[in-house]
């Protein structure tokens, strides 16, 4: 894939109104949620639970892509269709996670960087082949007394780096999420500079592994209290910081940014990319890549009644796209 077919699908997954839905839970995390409403965590539920999602009536509308875990892009629907196919024909791109997790870095308890470079060049071959556009990678950058450490930040980025290198050779498009917890007892004043200095090294890295911005796209958390901090800070406060940060650390090259929900509410995850949106116009389109954000709520319905609950639960996902496509242009309005 060229220049021009990379930076044409990165546009593609931030235009106006649209976002990315992310289903690319692992089999041990999906079986977490599953066994919150009661559901078995068998392959066949993992399925039809990612088959009623992609599937939805009208979801193309508002989401412009989907991240897939490695098991669902091989999958599909009840009737042999590819998943993968479905989404082409529907006008979403098929993404894929393809990260192995993280693990403690050595040598700083506490901290992790994330696994997943060994074999990555054939992976992402095969997941192309697969129908795979885009592709994504997490990090995870805690914040506690000690951390994060400078170590820490350079691991995770390298890593980020390389992995968007990779992804590029092989014509995928590279979604980077340096993702900053909102885990622990820290102001947004700390978070804002934690999430400044690992951006700043972030693009450093890519730059340095000759990754080209325009056919990138950042998934990057909001600068946001920690969830113990005494004093959370309010959506205008949030918005502004998070803007304030980005400005000041992301390259007006890239096609675009999504956030991650990264435990807020439903609600507050649409509020704040709404803020944002109607602070702008900036540098960037700024829309959303929401997992527990977009389908906690459907999850819960499917899970009373798979069967006849089917399509509450789809316009319940239909709902909770429309309204952050909404946010995305800056026209959300919160209901009475």
């Amino acid at each position: 894939m060229s220049i021009d077919q990379l930076h044409e699908t990165a546009l593609a997954m931030v235009a106006p109104g649209k976002g990315i839905i992310a289903i690319d839970e692992s089999n041990t995390t999906i079986r977490k949620r599953f066994d919150a409403v009661g559901i078995e965590c068998t392959e066949e539920n993992r399925r039809a639970y990612r088959e009623m999602l992609l599937t939805t009536p009208g979801l193309s509308e508002h989401i412009s892509g989907a991240i897939l875990f490695d098991e669902t892009l091989r999958q599909s629907t009840a009737e042999g269709v590819p998943f993968a196919k479905v989404m082409a024909a529907a006008g979403i791109i098929p993404g894929i996670k393809v990260d192995r997790g993280t693990v403690a870095l050595a040598g700083y308890p506490g901290e992790l960087v994330t696994e997943g470079l060994d074999g990555l060049r054939q992976r992402l071959q095969e997941y192309a082949q697969l129908g795979a556009r885009f592709a994504k990678w997490r990090a995870v950058i805690t914040i506690s007394d000690d951390a994060p450490s400078g170590a820490c930040i350079d691991a995770n980025c390298h890593a980020l780096a390389r992995y968007a290198a990779l992804c590029q050779e092989a014509g995928i498009v590279p979604m980077v999420e340096p993702e900053v917890l909102m885990d622990g007892d820290h102001d947004i004043e700390t978070c804002y500079e934690v999430s400044e200095a690992t951006l700043r090294a972030l693009f450093g890295a890519l730059y340095e592994q000759n990754v080209i911005l325009e056919g990138t796209i950042l998934k990057a958390s909001m600068v946001i209290s920690g969830k113990g901090c005494d004093e959370q800070a309010g959506v205008e406060e949030v918005a502004a910081a998070t803007l304030s940060c980005l400005r000041s650390s992301v390259p007006a090259a890239l096609p675009g940014i999504v956030f991650l929900s990264g435990g807020q509410s439903d609600e507050a995850a649409t509020a704040h990319l709404d803020a944002m949106n109607r602070m702008g116009p900036n540098p960037w389109p700024l829309s959303f890549s929401y997992g527990r954000a977009m389908q906690q709520a459907a999850l819960k319905l499917w899970a009373q009644d798979m069967q006849g609950n089917h399509a509450a639960a789809q316009a319940t996902v239909a709902q909770r796209a429309r309204d952050n496509g909404l946010a995305a242009l800056g026209k959300w309005v919160k209901a009475a």
